[in-house]
């Protein structure tokens, strides 16, 4: 599933759709997708996992699921998009997503602040929203799209083992410090996402992820095929990774 840095690098490459008509609508999408054929493109925006494309009165948004993808001036040969925009400047291909309309304005449906790449992420909200839950699990804290829009599984695993936290802990037994850690990483490790994947090295960052043997001890990873509430794969370290709380 994308996470919110691969969205940020389509919202990026689309960027140039922005204040252009949609010249000719294809997919096969079961959405009226043929309401948006003639409109100009008032943004290119992204929420969290979410791909947003605002028209006057709704918006466009795609989720890429679990193997969702897309190309900008690169059809993929026999592909069967759900959804091709084509413009004067290009075209934009959806594969294997979900397409939905949203009607009024965007921020009638998004809280900005939530979203750990945007400008107006706001980490003392999340932070009060740890302190509300304190039974949650860490793992399902990083994952809940309410708290941490965004944020995907790669990024959790590696987050928590920057952070020195097993994902069984529990967000309220967690000190205070840790607390902080958790939601200031949540974003730097996101950045740090991006940073990784547009130069094709994310891979070669993973320190946790995929991994079997911890880089910092050498102890064996634990893994688990599905831990927690979200029932997500996750690589830790029993050794270095300190369990908070009764979980």
């Amino acid at each position: 599933m994308p996470e919110g840095p691969s969205i940020v690098i389509l919202k990026e490459q689309a960027a140039k759709f922005a204040g252009k008509t949609v010249r000719k609508v294809s997919g096969n999408s079961r959405q009226d997708i043929a309401r948006m054929q003639g409109l100009v493109v008032r943004d290119v925006c992204s929420w969290g996992k979410h791909f947003l494309l605002p028209f006057d009165g709704f918006a466009l948004r795609v989720h890429f699921l679990l193997f969702g993808r897309s190309r900008v001036d690169d059809p993929k040969p026999g592909g069967s998009p759900r959804l091709t925009l084509e413009f004067d400047n290009g075209r934009l291909d959806l594969y294997a997503c979900s397409v939905q309309f949203l009607e009024g304005e965007l921020d009638d449906h998004y809280d900005w602040s939530l979203d750990v790449m945007a400008d107006a992420w706001d980490p003392a909200r999340a932070r009060k929203r740890l302190r509300e839950s304190p039974h949650v699990l860490a793992a399902d804290a990083l994952l809940d799209q309410e708290w941490f829009a965004g944020v995907g599984n790669i990024i959790k695993n590696e987050v928590l083992w920057r952070i020195r936290v097993h994902p069984e802990s529990e967000v309220g037994a967690l000190p205070p410090r840790k607390q902080i850690e958790l939601v200031k990483q949540a974003r730097e490790y996101s950045f740090d996402f991006l940073e990784w994947k547009k130069a094709f090295v994310l891979k070669k960052h993973y320190q946790v992820h995929t991994k079997t043997h911890c880089p910092r001890d050498g102890t064996r990873l634990s893994y688990r095929k599905e831990l927690g509430r979200a029932r997500r794969r996750a690589f830790f370290c029993e050794a270095c990774q300190k369990r908070y709380g009764s979980s």
